[in-house]
C-alpha cells in the first residue's frame, strides 16, 4: 500500500473509558497528530478531549460507571464516535504465522489483513505474527515476554501501541529484538493495548505459544 493509497483509508483509536475518565489520552493524540500529519499533511491538531467530551453528552446511555472501548474513527477530520461495554478477553495460547507484507505502522480501520491471519490460528486463542524474522505482536496486542527479571516487548511491533508506548516511558518494560528461536529464554507472555493494562495481567506460559511456524 502505497502512500497516495494509505491517505484514503480511515483511522482508529480505541480509547479506554472507566468511571468516566479516558486513559493515556496524550498518547491517542500524539499517534493522531503523527498519522494525520504523515498521510494528510495535516498540522492543525484536534482537540481530542474536547471532542470526547462532547460525545459523551450525547451519548443516552449513562457513561460514568463501568469500563467502555471508545472508538474513535477519523481520516481529516473525526467521522464517528462510539462507545461499547467492555469485557476483558480470555487468551491462553498463540499460533505463530509468518507474514513479510502486512503493514499496520498506522492503525487503520480495515484490519482485514489481521484477520486473514487470525483465521489461521487454529485451536490457539490468537495469533503471533511474525515479519521478516521477527515477533512483532498478536492481531490485537502488542506482546510482552518475562524473563525472570525484566519485562521484554518486540522492538519493531507491527503497531506502536499507547499501552507499549506509557510502559516504556514509565521504564517498567524494555525493547528487544526477539525471535521465535529466542522463546526459551521466557518463561511468561503478556498481552498489553488501550484497553487491556499491564496490571490486568492477561498472561499465560510461553509454552503455550505453538511450536508449528504457519506461513501466509
Amino acid at each position: 500500500m502505497n502512500l497516495s493509497t494509505k491517505s484514503m483509508c480511515r483511522l482508529l483509536e480505541t480509547i479506554r473509558l472507566e468511571n468516566g475518565r479516558f486513559e493515556l489520552l496524550a498518547y491517542h493524540r500524539q499517534r493522531m497528530r503523527h498519522a494525520r500529519k504523515t498521510l494528510f499533511g495535516l498540522t492543525q491538531e484536534i482537540d481530542l478531549a474536547i471532542v470526547l467530551q462532547k460525545a459523551m453528552e450525547q451519548e443516552p446511555r449513562n457513561l460514568s460507571k463501568g469500563l467502555f472501548k471508545c472508538r474513535v474513527v477519523y481520516d481529516r477530520q473525526i467521522r464517528e464516535i462510539t462507545f461499547l461495554p467492555y469485557v476483558l478477553p480470555r487468551i491462553s495460547s498463540l499460533q505463530p504465522v509468518e507474514c513479510h507484507t502486512i503493514d499496520y505502522a498506522f492503525k487503520y480501520e480495515d484490519r482485514s489483513r489481521l484477520q486473514q491471519l487470525f483465521s489461521l490460528r487454529g485451536d490457539a486463542s490468537d495469533v503471533l505474527i511474525v515479519k521478516n524474522g521477527l515477533l512483532t505482536d498478536t492481531s490485537f496486542a502488542n506482546v510482552l515476554f518475562y524473563n525472570g527479571k525484566n519485562w521484554l516487548t518486540p522492538e519493531r511491533p507491527l503497531l506502536q501501541g499507547v499501552r507499549r508506548a506509557a510502559l516504556l516511558h514509565r521504564e517498567q518494560i524494555l525493547t528487544a529484538v526477539i525471535r521465535l528461536d529466542d522463546l526459551h529464554h521466557f518463561t511468561k507472555v503478556r498481552l498489553v493495548n488501550a484497553m487491556i493494562r499491564f496490571e490486568d495481567r492477561l498472561e499465560f506460559p510461553v509454552n503455550n505459544i505453538r511450536k508449528t511456524l504457519l506461513r501466509l
